[in-house]
């Protein structure tokens, strides 16, 4: 196994000779396996207790740049201050940029701002479209690595991508549509914040080709460009329910869930099956009330958890490691929700 120490170093931890330790290392023989166990942990010893060095007294200033409705990014800048005790010895600071909506020019100025300013890393939630892509470019260029959160940017120069599988996810919510409507008459409304950001792309394809599978004669009736705002969310759902009267279901894939219900409720319709994203303010309290029938939920902490081990690792702070998987998909009901603790 390859590593930096030398075998005066290693014969010292194990509390072995350094004519053992050579063996070993060398694969010579005559030495028994458990010998050869203690070498090799006392290697992997060295090397964390080395992590744990380069780690103490490093600060990181990490920038999060978001575009998302507020509930969502003050779930985020709980999950990561929640977070914050958990990468110690090293110190992480952040600076937070949200934005609801805009043109992509402004995401971009924040970006290329960062890159004069300087960063240890960004932390990015964008839509995906070639402005951005260019800014993360820039980034790059300058030293700065970017991990992109929830919805990815996949021919970017970003470093890593955490979040869920959004096509699993999309499955998922098609499952269970399917279980609760089972055979009863009704069109399914899909609502997406935006056609722009691939998270929501992935998770309306995993979506329509479930139901498409297991469900072939339901309608699917798809609205956008709500950007998850209650204002704008409320004047599509009433439109699509004037134009629609068979719509009895709602797959929301980009939030704005309390207009929808208002919408719904307005127009004196019943929405017999909800399924949402997320386990942010909004969605904990409608899921107690059972105004929605399930929430997709993945756990925040453990992504920006890992997208500031991406950072460190970035700067040689901390080992290389295998590529990250996508976080787990729990599927919540008024009946599982987790204790109050950080929505994600």
């Amino acid at each position: 196994m390859g590593h930096p120490f030398p075998i005066r170093e290693i014969a010292r931890q194990a509390g072995l000779s350094e004519a053992t330790v050579d063996r070993v290392l060398n694969g010579r023989g005559g030495v028994r396996e458990s010998t050869a166990r203690e070498v090799h942990r006392a290697i992997a010893d060295l090397d964390r207790q080395r992590t744990q060095v380069r780690l103490v007294g490093r600060t990181f200033m990490v920038d999060i740049v978001m575009q998302s409705p507020e509930r969502f990014s003050t779930a985020v800048r709980a999950a990561l201050e929640a977070e914050l005790p958990s990468l110690h010895p090293a110190v992480v600071r952040s600076r937070f940029h949200f934005r609801e909506t805009g043109p992509a020019e402004e995401l971009v100025a924040v970006l290329d701002r960062i890159a004069r300013r300087g960063s240890q890393g960004v932390l990015l939630k964008a839509p995906d479209v070639p402005e951005v892509t260019a800014a993360v470019g820039r980034l790059a260029a300058a030293g700065i690595p970017v991990v992109t959160l929830v919805t990815d940017l996949p021919v970017s120069a970003r470093i890593g991508h955490v979040g869920s599988d959004n096509r699993a996810a999309g499955a998922t919510a098609a499952y269970l549509m399917g279980q609760w409507l089972g055979d009863r008459p009704g069109n399914v409304l899909t609502s997406l914040s935006s056609g722009f950001f691939r998270n929501e792309e992935e998770r309306e394809m995993g979506f329509r080709s479930t139901m498409r599978a297991r469900r072939p004669g339901r309608t699917l009736v798809e609205i956008a460009e709500g950007q998850g705002l209650d204002a704008t969310q409320y004047d599509l759902v009433r439109a699509a329910l004037a134009r629609d009267p068979e719509i009895r279901a709602v797959y929301s894939i980009g939030g704005g869930n309390i207009a929808t219900l208002r919408a719904f409720e307005d127009a004196g319709r019943e929405c017999a099956v909800f399924i949402a994203h997320d386990l942010d303010h909004d969605n904990t309290r409608l899921l107690r009330e059972h105004r929605l029938s399930a929430v997709l939920h993945h756990d925040l902490r453990h992504d920006l958890r890992e997208a500031c081990h991406m950072v460190m690792r970035a700067h040689g702070a901390l080992p290389p490691a295998g590529p990250t998987l996508p976080s787990a998909i729990q599927v919540v009901t008024p009946y599982n929700m987790p204790a109050p603790a950080v929505a994600g």
